[in-house]
């Protein structure tokens, strides 16, 4: 197992755990639970692959990423009451998956030899569609639309994957220093209560 690899199971796993808390404090029963953990965990990655055309999409491709969020929605669903330490960490986790699934989009975007800015976006969606989706199918404002530095850094992580991509520095050296730059900046809004300015009144 490589590491790009591991990371991105563990970021399925942290945003499966997200969409199903986000499921139980809506007080949706075990299926809503599970869709939501389902749809923040694979969202993202099956809408990049289906506008790259590659289909069948990564979860029908490798199946392991639908039984892990299965298996994560259904243990927070039966163990929540347990297992609500978790909470504040999988701000932490939540952090890596976002670092790792923008590499993985951009990454995957540069393969079909997409620019730029679609490849910048590609990355973006891939870390946040899910949560987007999730926010939407719960009620609430989307995270990427509110003032935390969430989507912003993913848009620095990409660029910044993208522009390595240009030089001769190692694929592997650019796709850490990409996700590092995420998570990163993520953790440090987190720690210091960074926002973007919103439009006076």
């Amino acid at each position: 197992m490589t590491l790009l690899y591991f990371l991105d199971l563990l970021g399925t796993a942290a945003f499966a755990a997200s969409g199903a808390w986000a499921g139980i404090r809506r007080d949706m029963d075990l299926f809503g639970v599970m869709v939501l953990g389902l749809v923040t965990a694979t969202g993202g990655g099956t809408l990049r692959d289906l506008l790259l055309g590659d289909t069948p999409p990564f979860i029908l491709q490798n199946e392991t990423y639908l039984y892990l969020s299965i298996a994560v929605s259904l243990a927070v669903f039966f163990f929540h009451r347990r297992i609500g330490f978790l909470q504040h960490p999988l701000l932490y986790f939540d952090a890596v998956g976002l670092g790792t699934f923008v590499v993985i989009g951009t990454s995957k975007a540069l393969a079909f030899n997409i620019g730029f800015l679609g490849s910048v976006l590609l990355g973006v969606m891939t870390a946040t569609a899910g949560g987007m989706l999730r926010d939407i199918l719960s009620s609430r404002v989307p995270l990427i639309l509110r003032k935390e530095i969430y989507a912003s850094a993913c848009l620095a992580g990409a660029a910044l994957l993208y522009v390595l991509h240009q030089t001769p520095l190692p694929h592997n050296l650019s796709l850490l220093a990409g996700a590092l730059a995420v998570v990163a900046l993520r953790l440090m809004a987190i720690r210091f209560n960074w926002s973007l300015p919103r439009a006076g009144t």
